[in-house]
């Protein structure tokens, strides 16, 4: 199963050693690791990243899921994550793009306080005995969450919206005399350029998660080539079970993109009746 962690210390030494441990834990198989990296909470409540490696699947966090997760937790201070995520934008974009919820990262924020230190990793693990054993021994404090690759619900109903109001627009404008086609098109142009913007990101996002994706399963099959029995079952597990989350997640954005235009169009058709 596909999940974020994140484990909190009290100091770097350990947060070092969690680091470490976790490595070690991807060796002998207990649990694959996508992307990890070791990070400070400062005292202005901004995060910075003190440590992490190339030699993972991920080799870089900026632009993954791990670099939307480091981003809300150094959110503005004083406010919780869920108010966050539901008033900007850009940080509900995180949030979808991390695949966690708001809460998972209320809980994290609520404990990683500045001083501390954090290891965030992105991996694939079945049972949490094998990491909650290793961390207990370093004093770290284990928060997990099943990474949930869904379509950005907020963003497909916008732009189904978006398109069923320039629709409206345009049968409007096919009507309408000349001075007030002028004004409708520079209704319709404004709606287009939002629209255009959406599909960008979203676009952006889809190609992100598919990199991601193909890393994982590239890096999966390598260790499963090398690997033996029970260890070599568990990750070619693993290996199915990317592949089925990621088709899932596209048939699922498909579907939803569909269904949300279809009731933006009734929406907009039972404003013009009334």
């Amino acid at each position: 199963m596909e999940k974020m962690m994140v484990v909190v210390f009290d100091d770097e030494k350990k947060a070092y050693e969690g680091f470490h441990a976790l490595k070690q834990l991807d060796a002998e198989g207990s649990i694959s690791v996508h992307a990890e990296v070791v990070i400070q909470k400062n005292a202005d409540g901004k995060v910075s990243v003190k440590h992490e490696e190339d030699d993972f699947p991920l080799r870089t966090v900026g632009g993954t899921a791990i670099g939307s997760v480091i981003g809300l937790l150094g959110g503005p201070v004083g406010l919780g994550i869920g108010a966050v995520a539901g008033t900007l934008a850009g940080s509900f974009a995180d949030l979808n793009f991390a695949g966690v919820n708001a809460d998972f990262l209320d809980d994290v924020s609520a404990i990683l306080t500045p001083g501390k230190y954090a290891v965030i990793a992105d991996v694939s693990e079945e049972w949490g005995t094998p990491v909650d054993t290793r961390m207990e021994g370093l004093s770290g404090v284990v928060y997990r969450a099943e990474r949930k690759t869904v379509v950005h619900d907020q963003r497909t109903r916008d732009e189904a919206e978006l398109r069923a109001e320039i629709d409206a627009l345009k049968a409007e404008h096919a009507r309408a005399h000349a001075e007030r086609k002028v004004k409708l098109q520079a209704k319709i142009d404004q709606l287009n350029a939002r629209l255009q913007k959406k599909l960008e990101e979203q676009k952006t996002r889809s190609e992100q998660l598919k990199r991601e994706t193909e890393a994982k399963v590239q890096a999966l099959q390598q260790k499963a080539a090398k690997a033996q029995g029970d260890a070599k079952a568990a990750i070619n597990a693993r290996i199915a079970e990317l592949r089925e989350g990621y088709e899932q997640a596209e048939t699922k954005a498909r579907s939803a993109a569909a269904g949300e235009l279809r009731k933006a169009a009734d929406k907009i058709e039972g404003k013009k009746t009334v």
